[in-house]
């Protein structure tokens, strides 16, 4: 077995749960995320209106607190446990579909929730954004609101000739940018130091700049937060209309966090190796890891490499290269509480050339 998975995380290569080894068992927070409500024009997305309705009406009948995500993530790292069935509601950009659609419905039903501002977009005027009066409307009444960055830019992406002291300092400059046009425009308390990536893409550059703001980072790669999670990359299950129904959003809702220890490559934008080989080891759980499966977006189902069974160590490396764009590895295995499975999910970037 190679050292690297006991040691410090080096140049972004390993992910640690930094939390992790301070509980005992585990608790599973589901953070779902959402764009837009009732715009059938982008369905990519978008929910329809019965479907969101229809998942609201799914937690409070099967009792699930709503928590807010700064709680969530102030128990995670103050090592406190959450409740069984607990979730969480986030939306990233801000669309006008939030306020005119969304809003009046969690506002009926007094439920917490977290918005994700881009501000450039909203100081433009863009139409199909929400303005800063709607929001402090919103705030009024359950709203928080948090960064996305000043340009819903693609922050993995170097611009040509750009040096990394330049982009380092770019980067900091959206997302700081951001920061103070929220807090001008609805409090300086108001803003929990919570960070959403655009598009879910990350690197190890951004995760350090913002993890040095004082910042935890949100992605869009499917899964659960648990006590293993690391707060540079939380993950959410993104709804749209092709994976929304009530009978998906109901498995996700029952989820569980893979009790990842170890995971390398940490940084999803891969240099070297394509397909890149991902290494994982967990901690003990009762995860039943003989029934352990990976599948790749638009490969399928993949094989399973169990590296060391005992130390809870796999590998997973698809056949074929990943193309352009976003590519996610998920791994799931069944809990012993039946109709509930552990998932893991980690999202690949593979940037233009």
């Amino acid at each position: 077995m190679r050292k690297l998975f006991y040691g410090l995380a080096v140049a972004g290569t390993l992910l640690l749960a930094e939390a992790g080894a301070a509980h005992a068992g585990g608790w599973h927070a589901v953070a779902f995320m959402y764009h837009r409500f009732g715009e059938d024009q982008y369905p990519s997305t978008s929910v329809t209106l019965e479907q969101f309705e229809a998942h609201l009406d799914y937690l409070e009948e099967n009792d699930y607190q709503v928590w807010p995500l700064e709680r969530v993530v102030e128990h995670l790292q103050s090592g406190d446990p959450v409740p069984d069935r607990t979730a969480v509601i986030t939306i990233d950009d801000a669309y006008a579909s939030v306020y005119e659609e969304a809003y009046p419905r969690l506002r009926e039903r007094d439920l917490p929730y977290i918005v994700f501002v881009a501000t450039d977009p909203v100081d433009q005027g863009l139409s199909g954004f929400m303005t800063w009066e709607q929001m402090r409307e919103m705030q009024e009444h359950g709203a928080t609101f948090a960064n996305h960055s000043s340009t819903h830019d693609y922050l993995v992406r170097r611009k040509d000739g750009e040096s990394e002291t330049a982009y380092w300092e770019r980067i900091r400059e959206d997302i700081r940018g951001a920061q103070q046009r929220l807090e001008q425009e609805l409090g300086a308390d108001a803003i929990p130091m919570l960070f959403a990536y655009p598009y879910g893409e990350y690197n190890t550059t951004v995760a350090e700049i913002a993890e040095e703001l004082g910042y935890t980072s949100i992605g869009q790669h499917s899964g659960v937060i648990g006590p293993y999670s690391n707060t540079r990359a939380l993950p959410r299950f993104p709804m749209a209309e092709a994976y929304a129904d009530i009978d998906e959003f109901s498995q996700k809702a029952a989820a569980k966090s893979m009790p990842v220890k170890a995971l390398e490559p940490w940084d999803p934008v891969f240099q070297d190796e394509n397909p890149p080989r991902m290494r994982v080891q967990l901690a003990d759980s009762e995860a039943r890891l003989d029934q352990l499966a990976c599948f790749v977006s638009r490969q399928g189902r993949v094989d399973v490499d169990w590296e060391d069974r005992e130390q809870r160590i796999f590998s997973v490396q698809p056949p074929q290269e990943l193309g352009i764009g976003r590519t996610r590895y998920n791994c799931t295995a069944p809990s012993t509480e039946a109709g509930r499975f552990y998932w893991l999910s980690q999202q690949w970037v593979h940037p233009p050339e």
